[in-house]
């Protein structure tokens, strides 16, 4: 099935999704895309959907072909101090500063969202699987993180971020288990009494 161009006809849309909300390290990315509203790219699709490789084509195609697009970035420092839901917003909030044009209309995928500089926004459950700008964010969003967690796997390899990005895999979360948090880990999701439900049953 194709994915449509745009959700309100004849204004400036940008698209928005996030990436790293259900890991346990590293940050949450957030993106923002406006593409042409005539565009058409039937590669483009959720990016869960898609190969890695795949992935990375992609972001090369939507960066030529956007009329703007940008990705924002909330650490997990922030992710502890105000929480996983209002940082993914905030992600999302700094990627929409940047774009240029500013949107008349953003559409998001899930059910919540926090307003945007009085811009009326819609929440679209499934929407990366619906919507090209939405595809397009969650393309951006999930490289450009996978970029961030292959680099600080260099300095933490003993919880396999190059292969796991930070998500709560069985591998990763037995390294916390056995060697502690890193200084990557959000340390609002209760590791320890995570793991130690998981190990000591």
């Amino acid at each position: 099935m194709e994915l449509s161009s745009f959700y309100k006809e004849g204004l400036v849309e940008a698209g928005c999704d996030e990436a790293g909300r259900g890991c346990l390290a590293g940050p949450v990315f957030g993106a923002a895309v406006i593409l042409p509203s005539d565009y058409k790219n039937s590669s483009l699709n959720d990016s869960k959907k898609l190969t890695e490789k795949v992935r990375y084509q992609l972001r090369q195609e939507i960066e030529r072909d956007a009329i703007a697009w940008a990705v924002g970035v909330v650490d997990h420092k922030t992710i502890d101090k105000i929480n996983i839901l209002r940082a993914s917003f905030l992600s999302m909030h700094r990627a929409l500063e940047q774009l240029n044009p500013q949107p008349k209309y953003i559409i998001i995928d899930g059910n919540r969202f926090q307003p945007y500089q009085n811009i009326p926004f819609t929440c679209i459950i499934k929407g990366d699987g619906k919507y090209l700008s939405i595809a397009a964010a969650s393309i951006l969003a999930k490289t450009y993180r996978d970029d961030f967690m292959q680099e600080i796997h260099h300095e933490y390899q003993i919880y396999g971020w190059n292969e796991n990005k930070g998500y709560p895999t069985e591998f990763h979360r037995k390294a916390v288990y056995q060697y502690g948090v890193s200084p990557y880990h959000r340390l609002t999701f209760n590791h320890a009494q995570q793991f130690e439900l998981q190990f000591n049953k």
